[in-house]
Formats: C-alpha cells, sequence, structure tokens
C-alpha cells in the first residue's frame, strides 16, 4: 500500500508551505465577517419601533395640544375652519382665575390622600401574601387580579349601586345594623362624602397592583439573612426594618411615583360617578379641563388648562423622580 507524503527541503524535514499572514484590519474597517456593525446598530433598529409609537401616540397630540393652547377655538372657529392665535390670553385667564388655583389645591389634596392609602393597604396586603400558605395566597391573588382586571367604568358602576340612596347596599347594611336614619342616604350629596366613595373606588382598583408587585420584590430577598437576623437576636419588626424594608425600598419609590401618576390623571371614576359634582366641588384638573373646554365648547382655553395640568404634575412627581435617579446613580 502506497502512502503520499509531503516534500521534504534538503535536510529532511517536511517542508512547510509559506504563506503571507493577513494583516489585522486597520481602525475603522470591518472584515466581511464582522458583525460589529449589525451589533452596535441592532439595540437602536429594536428601540425604534417603540420610539415612533411613541412620537406619533404621545408626542403628536402633546404639539397638537400646545398649539391649540395659545389659539381662540371656539365652535364658530371650528365650523369656519379659522385658526385665531391669541398668544397667551387663554393661560392669562386660566392663572388669573381663582378657580384654577382651588382645582389645583383639591387635586393634590385628593392625590396624596389617595396615595397614602394605596401604598399603606397594598403593603400590608403584599406582605401578607408573602406569610399566606399556597392555598390561601392563590385564593387572594386571584380575588387581587379579578379586582384588578375589571374596567374602570364597570367598577364604577357597581360603586354607584352599592351607595345608592334608595337600592344601595351600603344604605341597606346600615339601615339593618340600627342606623336608621342611613336609610336613604345620599352619599353624593356633599363634597365630602363623594370624594370618600371616589377614594375607596380608586383604592380598591389600586391595591392590587401594589400587593402583587410588592409580593413579587419579596421573593428576590434570600432567605439567609432572615437567618442571620435572627442569629443575632432581631425580632419580627428588626428584622422588617433591617432586611425587608431596604430591599423593598426601591420598589416602593417606583410604585409610588407610578401611582401617584395614576391618581392624579383619574378621570373616569370622578366624571362616571357624579360629574364632578355637587356644584363642582370634586372636579380635579382633569376634570376642569374636560368641562371647560368640551362641556363649555372653549377648547384653546380647555388644551391651555391641560398643558398647565402636565407641568402640576412634573412638579409633584420630581421629588420621587430625583430619588429614583440618585439610588440609580449610587447603585452604578
Amino acid at each position: 500500500m502506497s502512502v503520499q507524503t509531503e516534500g521534504t527541503d534538503t535536510a529532511g524535514e517536511p517542508a512547510v508551505r509559506k504563506g503571507r499572514v493577513p494583516a489585522p484590519p486597520r481602525g475603522g474597517e470591518r472584515t466581511a465577517g464582522n458583525p460589529s456593525g449589525r451589533r452596535t446598530a441592532a439595540p437602536y433598529l429594536l428601540l425604534l419601533p417603540a420610539l415612533l409609537a411613541t412620537v406619533v401616540l404621545l408626542g403628536w397630540p402633546l404639539v397638537r395640544n400646545g398649539m391649540l393652547s395659545f389659539q381662540n377655538l371656539n365652535p364658530r372657529q371650528l365650523i369656519q375652519h379659522l385658526t385665531e392665535w391669541n398668544g397667551v390670553d387663554n393661560y392669562q385667564e386660566v392663572l388669573s382665575g381663582d378657580d384654577f388655583w382651588h382645582v389645583v389645591e383639591r387635586s393634590v389634596f385628593f392625590t396624596a390622600a389617595n396615595v397614602v392609602l394605596i401604598m399603606g393597604a397594598g403593603t400590608l396586603v403584599g406582605l401578607l401574601l408573602a406569610r399566606l400558605g399556597k392555598r390561601m395566597r392563590l385564593l387572594l391573588m386571584v380575588g387581587l387580579v379579578l379586582a384588578w382586571a375589571m374596567p374602570v367604568i364597570a367598577a364604577t358602576t357597581v360603586y354607584q349601586w352599592l351607595f345608592a340612596q334608595r337600592f344601595g347596599v351600603v344604605n341597606w347594611v346600615l339601615d339593618k345594623l340600627g342606623w336608621h336614619s342611613m336609610a336613604d342616604h345620599n352619599w353624593l350629596q356633599t363634597q365630602f362624602s363623594t370624594f370618600a366613595v371616589v377614594t375607596l373606588l380608586i383604592v380598591w382598583m389600586s391595591v392590587p397592583f401594589v400587593a402583587i408587585n410588592l409580593y413579587a420584590a419579596t421573593t428576590t430577598i434570600p432567605k439567609e439573612l432572615y437567618e442571620a437576623a435572627s442569629l443575632d437576636g432581631a425580632g419580627g419588626w428588626k428584622s422588617f426594618t433591617s432586611v425587608t424594608l431596604p430591599f423593598l425600598r426601591p420598589f416602593l419609590y417606583a410604585t409610588t411615583f407610578l401611582e401617584v401618576i395614576w391618581v392624579f390623571k383619574s378621570f373616569a371614576q370622578i366624571f362616571a360617578m357624579n360629574e364632578g359634582g355637587p356644584d363642582h366641588l370634586t372636579e380635579t384638573l382633569p376634570i376642569y379641563a374636560y368641562v371647560q373646554g368640551v362641556g363649555n365648547q372653549h377648547f384653546g382655553l380647555g388644551a391651555a388648562i391641560s398643558f398647565l395640568t402636565i407641568l402640576v404634575l412634573l412638579v409633584i412627581t420630581s421629588y420621587y423622580l430625583r430619588m429614583v435617579l440618585k439610588q440609580e446613580e449610587d447603585e452604578l
């Protein structure tokens, strides 16, 4: 059997095929098989659809709203297709009136009360979920998800039925318990009672979000930290303040920030419940902008109020946003 071998040189050693070693690519040059350029562009290409959707769905309406706030836009201008620019007259009319500042004050107190109740109740329920058994936890989470998934108008209709003056369940229960004067009580007659019903509705719909997310955050806490705390003699409260709370603090900051935005812009619950009544005493900034803009058909004035609403919301949330950004910088 013949074997084919490589050629040898004069010294009897195998000959080495010599070839030119390719030089490394210069700076800025890419070889044909190098996908670095594609990798650099890939994140931007993935973000492009979301950026386009944000610009179309949020950016353009915001620009249009800002343009309308500098116009005198009433039914006559709409019918005749006229564009009448009036500068900052809409803003001067809004800011010079007392109604706007009363609504701002009312909106801030309403938001603060709701957020405190939501975060307090949601935190307690979330910690309860972490301590329950599997079956009870599953049952409670199903109830929370059902409350969270209910549409806003449907939930508002249920609460209108619960607190109805003549056939409401709440009045019937109070009457059976001995408070006979509450048999025909009108819960939407005063500012305080109307806000109480709306607050109960908003808290009921918001607690599931806080509770479920807080429970998810508790599952990331290492069990070894609780064991070390117990070995050091820490009780339940000490373990909570030294182990649980530091891990949950970033979550609490972010959730509070989201709840402030969600409660401040609440429109359907208040408007569907009593349309901002009685006597406009439960109007918050979103309701006030709608009533002045669409209700009174002063669309330029309503656009100015809605733009000021965004500015007020940015001022309110700036503190929480600054804390979140500071925390991210500390982590880096």
